[in-house]
């Protein structure tokens, strides 16, 4: 674990040089991000114009949820979205051999070589969102809703690595790996909104099938004290079964990976 910091902490520094090369373009990333979520916040009051509230959570209850939505996405952008896409490419290309013979993890190689810094505009903009929904709420969490928060989002962040590196194994096997991401971001995108909007087999898929409840309704629940330690275990057993099936799943890939030098 001590190496596998060390390496990450010199993935960072080094795309962070590469990445102050592009200082220009700050402005402009800071501006479309500001907009993303400007106009995110403008689709929920939309809905709430015609209603008081939306799957049982009120207006500043939802802004919650989008801010916490906003922050995961933006650290998904930050690490996991640059490397699953380089992914299908070294195994297009066949330079996949050459991170085969790094000293490194390659699972770990490839999920967090590169790094995109002006992603985490989105999670400070999604804390900022956070900040302002609970000010809306007048609501303070206590220490203990904040430790239930940061146990049950390092849980939303680890299920969401496992599922997505799940999905990118499969380019071992399949060409057209790109709809499969569009799949992943779709349902991604359903976490956005609380899971009590959705009715029928749709939700009872995003419950008990794909757990999307767990990765932004049980941290945002939790800051608002409303946390349930039986829910809060459950997330960690969810995320920590996810992460053993995806490694298992990337060393079953790799065992079926034909080298391009072959």
């Amino acid at each position: 674990m001590k190496r596998h910091w060390r390496i990450f902490c010199e993935f960072f520094r080094t795309c962070l040089v590469e990445e102050l090369e592009y200082r220009s373009e700050f402005l402009g990333n800071f501006l479309s991000s500001l907009f993303g979520i400007g106009m995110a916040i403008l689709t929920i009051q939309v809905f709430f114009y015609q209603t008081d509230n939306l799957g049982g959570w009120k207006y500043a209850d939802v802004l919650l949820l989008l801010g916490i939505f906003n922050t995961l996405q933006g650290l998904i952008d930050f690490a996991l979205r640059p490397n699953m896409s380089r992914l299908l490419q070294h195994i297009r290309m066949g330079t996949f051999d050459y991170v085969l013979t790094k000293p490194v993890d390659s699972m770990f190689y490839v999920s967090f070589r590169h790094l995109v810094f002006w992603r985490l505009i989105d999670v400070l903009l999604g804390i900022g969102l956070i900040i302002y929904a609970l000010i809306q709420k007048h609501y303070m969490p206590t220490i203990m809703d904040a430790v239930m928060f940061f146990i049950s989002i390092g849980s939303s962040l680890v299920l969401i690595y496992a599922l997505w590196m799940m999905l990118m194994t499969t380019s071992f096997w399949v060409i057209r790996i790109d709809d499969l991401s569009f799949v992943f971001n779709s349902f991604f995108e359903t976490t956005r909104f609380p899971i009590g909007m959705y009715r029928g087999w749709l939700r009872i898929v995003l419950t008990y099938i794909l757990p999307a409840a767990f990765i932004t309704s049980t941290p945002a629940l939790s800051l608002l004290g409303k946390w349930n330690g039986m829910t809060t275990i459950l997330s960690v057993v969810f995320a920590g079964l996810f992460l053993w099936i995806s490694r298992r799943f990337w060393r079953y890939a790799l065992r079926s990976y034909t080298s391009a030098s072959s």
